[in-house]
């Protein structure tokens, strides 16, 4: 389901003290209002923005109650500044461990018996094989996955959640649409997948930049 911000001028009229006992969500305009600060986190968690939920707040009660800010603008741009800053250090620094721990990762994992290494750098090994047709690009095709991070980590798995995933081959990272197209239908690889073909020097919300993911991919069906 899909969740909307609603514009904060139009709450205006409708905020309660922050600082008062927890509120029971008793009344329509109580649900209104819990609905909108949880679209605002929401979204908050998806552009991966570390805020401190009680300053946070504050602000919102003080900007919408009329009361004195805390912090004067020119003081809120140098926060901003300063936060931007310190998060792309971060990145940078992330994104050089990385590089170094996922090409130590692909040079030693070369290095084992039955792992193909292709033009791209991409690795696979046959866990199973299948006896079915290989899908093309054009084609959906469903799966169960379990994704892992060279340290070990599991990031996201089909097989916990139960349930296969469907999609087409060309929609998905570049290094799923090199090797989806090498598998036959009813096979299980593990995969490795270099930074370059996954979400590079970025990332997203759940990959730092420059990590090697690891993929066991079974694929079940070719629709």
């Amino acid at each position: 389901m899909k969740y909307y911000v609603i514009p904060a001028l139009l709450l205006a009229s409708h905020v309660t003290s922050v600082f008062a006992a927890e509120p029971t969500l008793d009344t329509e305009n109580k649900r209104f209002s819990y609905t909108v600060g949880f679209q605002m986190a929401q979204g908050l968690k998806q552009q991966g923005l570390d805020v401190d939920a009680d300053a946070m707040i504050l602000a919102i009660r003080d900007v919408l109650t009329g009361a004195p800010l805390k912090l004067t603008l020119e003081e809120m741009q140098a926060a901003s500044r300063a936060y931007i800053e310190k998060g792309e250090k971060e990145k940078k620094a992330a994104a050089e461990k990385n590089k170094k721990a996922g090409d130590a990762y692909l040079a030693e994992n070369g290095k084992k018996k039955g792992v193909v290494t292709t033009a791209s750098g991409l690795q696979y090994t046959v866990i199973k094989e299948g006896a079915g047709k290989k899908p093309l690009p054009a084609d959906s095709v469903s799966v169960h996955y379990r994704g892992t991070l060279v340290n070990g980590e599991e990031f996201d798995s089909s097989i916990a959640r139960g349930q296969p995933v469907t999609f087409p081959v060309n929609g998905v990272i570049q290094g799923w649409q090199e090797v989806l197209p090498m598998m036959t239908q009813g096979s299980k690889w593990k995969v490795v997948i270099p930074a370059s073909l996954a979400y590079g020097e970025h990332g997203n919300n759940a990959i730092e930049p420059n990590q090697t993911l690891i993929f066991e991919i079974e694929l079940l069906s070719i629709n």
